[in-house]
């Protein structure tokens, strides 16, 4: 089973890309087009991981990051944060509020590849998840 990955970005052209490298990458992708339609899509079917960019007109991804981590359901899926502020603040910030990482625009693809397999990984070996599969494979919400 693909580990799935939810991209929530309002650049579309940006989360599609995304969403190409992650393919080749072995995931399962799908992208939402803001904060709005990003929870309501891990709501639907919550992702083993989410990009999830800061700023975005509809709902800003700390907020996004907020509900996430007041839904039981989904407060343990690691959300990588991309953004184009390089600021310490922002950084620190995200990682405050619980997010797995922080990479700043423009990004590598394979770096968010990297980051993303790490946080999955994380995840699925942490003895809360049940599992030790690094592929994904368990969803213990």
């Amino acid at each position: 089973m693909q580990p799935s990955v939810l991209i929530v970005d309002d650049e579309p052209g940006l989360a599609q890309v995304l969403a190409i490298r992650m393919k080749a990458a072995g995931f399962e992708t799908r992208t939402a087009d803001g904060g709005k339609a990003g929870l309501a899509s891990a709501a639907a079917a919550p992702p083993d991981a989410i990009v999830l960019d800061v700023r975005m007109p509809d709902m800003d991804g700390f907020e996004v990051q907020a509900r996430l981590r007041a839904d039981p359901r989904l407060r343990d899926i690691p959300v990588v944060f991309v953004s184009a502020n390089v600021q310490d603040s922002a950084r620190h910030a995200a990682l405050a509020a619980g997010a797995a990482a922080y990479l700043t625009k423009p990004y590598d693809a394979r770096e968010v590849v990297n980051v993303v397999h790490a946080a999955i990984a994380s995840r699925h070996s942490d003895p809360a998840c049940g599992c030790a599969s690094a592929a994904g494979a368990c969803n213990p919400r």
